[in-house]
């Protein structure tokens, strides 16, 4: 047994389970360890009847009044009501489709539940409580963790596997700070932070307990970007362009003048790429800012200095979207462009790939398609990886091997703070276009509440009526017992005979095959479809002027970040454009987040609250940007951990010593391990 045997064996999961903890990114034990509680609740504060306060969460100490009471109002519905008493008031304790526990109360036994309480001048119910047997004189467990979940697999069980892995397995950390460092920052050692995640006896421990693994983590990204930077350091010599009248000339006939925004960064990557060093630039640009023209720029300067370049996107139908603008943009000139994708026949493919060998294209752009085996360059001097976040470190990196030391542009639509860019990205150069072009259609953005779903829904009816097209935004794929949230299939399979059955409406999630995603964008793109009921996997996506409306169901469970990311999903067209947020939480952070995204469309000031009012984790995660995912470190909140570790991080390279002293064996290791994984690169250790 180590931290790497696969979930389906440790005790108490099982293949069925493993199959619902691999949809967390459980794989292994390591993982199932570091699945942190999302928050704790606190069981220990006891109310009555009286005190409870309605529509929240809280804990009971009650006596069962007689035997449960089971009825079926309607099929696929049953209601568990079992009359109960807390020496002051009545009550009853509900469960819905939950019949096996009938007969699990005796009447006249006491017993600890913690629910959802609602009261009324005809009732006061506690629905779906957690019960525990009451022990006179023994309080129950003061925190309780709530976990991240999928369908399958309910908060208990994920508890029981995760606490008896606890009790098992956690002699197989190993402790990775060296104790002049513990000291210094008054942390916790690795195997106690981590015990204490799970389960602290209270909020100040837990506290303690994240700041010491939040500042882990943010160390081994520190000393990994370091290391990786210092070991890259030693291929400096990269291309000498040579950037001619003809490319200026080229901008000033673009039908379009560039912005203030988009021109500086033209100028920033034209001036890296006279150097004769490889150029390593990230060009942030909000939704719509027009990162493509100035893509477009860069390689048709490669190209005029007779080299290639190649764009390489996410998806098919995106990577596609890039070849038609790109030859369009320039047509007339003598520039040869061929798109690579998986889904072309062989003799089609092989061809493109015997011309770009022999060096009868200039532009590709492609998917995966161009980083696989096979796939041969000329003379390639120009990489740009588009929606990079959607590649790995090791893809992005395949792609610059293609060529011998070629410049690379790395996109993004993924607005980072510039502050805290600098100290992410600190072995790249930063440009950002931070304005967006003329003619960009405002969205109304509006947040409401579930009782408006109805009104909402003949909105867009009427507007597909006038010719439109929509987006419905579903958090979950599909139904899960554990989450109250409606999912994309069970809102498809409603909608499609109901208030839209007169339209032509489509399902799309992350669980399809490629080619069958492209199909169903490409049929929404074309208008054969109406609406497109889908997951986040349009966050990133194609250009469709024509729909103008971006419905997001359970908007509570997304961040800022990506929100405005979908909502720029519409607005690209002629038409007034509506983004509406239903919220279906009536928390103060929920209201104010929605109440950010109604009054501002600036990606990086959205940004900027995103990471204020989120909790730990997804920001920055591999998703975002290909560095590793924050498990538990939050970039706003932890901003002063993250100065320290970077201080920290330049002090141990500073050391002779720091790549033989066995005292930093397991935190050379642990970065070691973490490179390995997400790169070929070498961290030299």
């Amino acid at each position: 047994m180590d931290l790497y045997t696969d979930i389906q064996y440790i005790k108490g999961v099982g293949p069925k389970r493993a199959y619902s903890l691999r949809r967390l990114g459980i794989n292994n034990l390591r993982d199932l360890l570091l699945h942190f509680p999302r928050e704790f609740e606190d069981q220990s504060n006891m109310v009555n009847f009286l005190t409870g306060i309605h529509n929240q969460k809280n804990a009971f100490i009650i006596q069962v009044k007689s035997k449960g009471v089971l009825s079926r109002p309607r099929k696929g519905l049953s209601i568990l009501k079992v009359p109960v008493t807390d020496g002051t008031l009545d009550g009853s304790l509900v469960w819905f489709n939950q019949d096996y526990l009938k007969d699990r109360f005796k009447v006249g036994e006491k017993y600890f539940v913690y629910g959802k309480y609602t009261a009324n001048r005809f009732e006061r119910q506690i629905l779906n409580p957690d019960i525990k047997p009451y022990l006179e004189g023994v309080s129950t467990q003061g925190l309780t963790p709530i976990y991240r979940l999928t369908q399958g697999i309910s908060n208990k069980e994920m508890t029981k596997i995760i606490h008896n892995s606890l009790d098992n397995y956690m002699n197989l950390f190993n402790n990775i700070l060296p104790a002049e460092l513990m000291d210094k920052h008054n942390l916790m050692d690795s195997i106690i932070s981590i015990l204490k995640m799970h389960k602290p006896s209270n909020y100040s421990e837990y506290e303690r307990a994240r700041r010491s693994l939040s500042y882990e983590e943010l160390l081994v990204l520190q000393l990994g970007l370091l290391m990786l930077k210092e070991s890259n350091s030693n291929i400096t010599e990269g291309i000498s362009f040579i950037v001619n009248d003809e490319l200026y000339k080229f901008i000033d006939t673009l039908p379009f003048k560039l912005t203030d925004a988009q021109s500086r960064v033209v100028n920033e990557i034209l001036e890296n790429m006279t150097k004769p060093l490889i150029m390593n630039r990230l060009v942030q640009g909000d939704v719509g800012s027009g990162k493509t023209i100035v893509g477009i720029i860069a390689m048709y300067n490669a190209v005029l200095n007779n080299y290639q370049a190649a764009m390489m996107a996410p998806t098919e139908i995106l990577a596609q979207q890039h070849y038609i603008s790109i030859k369009e943009v320039l047509k007339g000139r003598d520039v040869r462009i061929e798109l690579l994708s998986g889904s072309m026949g062989k003799k089609a493919k092989d061809e493109v790939v015997r011309k770009l060998k022999e060096g009868e294209i200039d532009i590709i752009v492609g998917t995966h398609a161009i980083i696989q085996d096979g796939v041969t360059f000329n003379n390639l001097g120009l990489t740009i990886t588009d929606e990079q976040h959607r590649f790995g470190v090791k893809q992005r990196l395949n792609l610059v091997d293609k060529g011998i030391n070629p410049d690379v542009l790395v996109m993004t639509a993924t607005p980072i703070p510039r502050t805290l860019a600098l100290i992410l990205y600190g072995d790249l150069d930063i440009s950002i276009i931070d304005s967006l072009p003329p003619g960009r259609q405002k969205i109304e953005t509006y947040a409401v509440g579930t009782d408006y779903e109805d009104r909402i829904y003949e909105f867009i009816l009427k507007q597909i009526k006038e010719g439109r097209q929509a987006y419905i935004v579903c958090p979950l794929i599909e139904e899960n017992e554990d989450l109250d949230i409606q999912s994309a299939e069970e809102l498809y399979n409603r909608l499609k005979v109901g208030v839209f059955k007169d339209i032509n409406i489509s399902l799309l999630h992350g669980k399809m095959k490629q080619r069958e995603k492209d199909d169903i964008m490409l049929a929404f793109k074309k208008n054969e479809t109406q609406i497109l009921i889908s997951t986040t996997v349009i966050e990133v996506g194609v250009n469709v002027p024509n729909s103008n409306v971006m419905l997001i169901i359970n908007a509570e469970r997304f961040g800022l970040a990506q929100l405005h990311q979908l909502r720029g999903r519409v607005g690209r067209g002629e038409y007034k454009s509506y983004c509406i947020l239903i919220n279906d939480s009536n928390s103060k952070i929920s209201r104010e987040r929605m109440r950010i995204l109604q009054s501002s469309t600036d990606g990086f000031k959205i940004s900027e609250k995103d990471l204020e009012l989120r909790g730990p984790g997804e920001f920055f995660g591999t998703r975002q940007h290909g560095l590793p995912e924050l498990k538990v470190a939050n970039l706003f909140k932890d901003m002063d951990l993250l100065k320290y570790a970077q201080d920290d991080a330049f002090k141990l390279l500073s050391q002779e010593d720091f790549k033989t002293n066995p005292k930093y064996f397991n935190l050379r290791s642990r970065i070691k391990q973490l490179w390995n994984e997400l790169s070929q690169e070498t961290i030299n250790i």
